[in-house]
């Protein structure tokens, strides 16, 4: 199924276990590789005021499976990364411009390490943004477990209790200390969210992919082997779980960190009503494309 809004070419693509959405802007004019601007969860609405800063450039974004526009068989069970490998890739190939260059943050920096491991002839250039990797940090054992701790409070709480568990760990600066995941999350309240239970236990990212995505480990001889240019990539939030998962992904691949401003959502110009830096982003991130 294809339909046409503005610039955005968007389509829909059956993969295993999934119906991914996808949209691509393209710019018959330009030399350049196309430029695949991903998140998980965060799907494709993410990467609005970014995606305004690459027109000169043709533009893929998607839908993670589950996310938004994309849809699940069988949204109670979990999403691999693996499995957004694949669909990245399904993506890649039905557009057919690769191979491409990829932005990806957070949880797309995760599946798009499991892409190019898999996949390397799909990109030629990776710039890993802040990838929640706990199981390859010093701390892995702790950080593993204050992940854990917030699927508890979600499986057994709900969303509001969720989610404010997984603030407090996210937001968190430094080594994850013994017992720390013993401790129980803050109020919901403090955050402004709800403290009832609606019993739904599918969250696209408390439920689905938050175990599965930090608890990846890459393939790293794959990744040193690949033809892929790979970036790791970090905000100014040092000390946070993704901000030290970029530091070792680079650290374990031999390679400098790239360092971008403000913090982890640093592109964001009020998507989900968050701010951050995106026109130094943008800049950045270009620079970095173009070296």
């Amino acid at each position: 199924m294809t339909t046409t809004t503005a610039a955005a070419r968007t389509q829909t693509l059956d993969v295993p276990g999934a119906t991914i959405t996808y949209d691509v802007r393209r710019n018959e004019a330009s030399t350049q590789p196309p430029l695949f601007l991903l998140g998980s969860p965060m799907a494709a609405a993410g990467f609005g005021t970014l995606a305004g800063h690459f027109a000169d450039r043709t533009l893929i974004t998607y839908d993670p499976r589950g996310s938004e526009r994309s849809t699940k068989a069988d949204p109670s069970t979990e999403s691999t990364p693996q499995q957004h490998a694949e669909d990245i890739h399904a993506v890649i190939q039905a557009v057919g411009l690769g191979p491409v260059d990829i932005f990806a943050t957070s949880g797309g920096a995760v599946n798009t390490l499991a892409l190019v491991a898999g996949h390397p002839d799909d990109v030629r250039t990776l710039v890993a943004h802040e990838p929640p990797i706990a199981s390859i940090l010093p701390d892995s054992q702790n950080a593993k477990a204050a992940i854990r701790a917030i699927s508890r409070s979600y499986e057994e709480g709900g969303f509001g209790k969720g989610m404010a568990h997984f603030i407090a760990v996210v937001a968190y600066q430094g080594e994850f200390p013994d017992g720390f995941a013993d401790q129980p999350g803050p109020d919901p309240a403090m955050f402004g969210m709800p403290a009832g239970d609606d019993g739904s236990r599918t969250d696209v990212m408390l439920h689905q992919n938050i175990i599965t995505c930090t608890h990846y480990e890459p393939d790293f001889d794959a990744l040193r082997a690949a033809s892929t240019r790979i970036i790791p990539a970090a905000g100014n939030e040092a000390g946070t779980m993704a901000n030290r998962g970029a530091h070792e992904v680079a650290r374990r691949l031999g390679l400098h960190v790239a360092d971008f401003p403000s913090g982890h959502g640093g592109f964001l110009g009020g998507e989900y009503g968050q701010h951050g830096e995106p026109d130094a982003f943008a800049a950045r991130l270009r620079e970095v494309l173009e070296g």
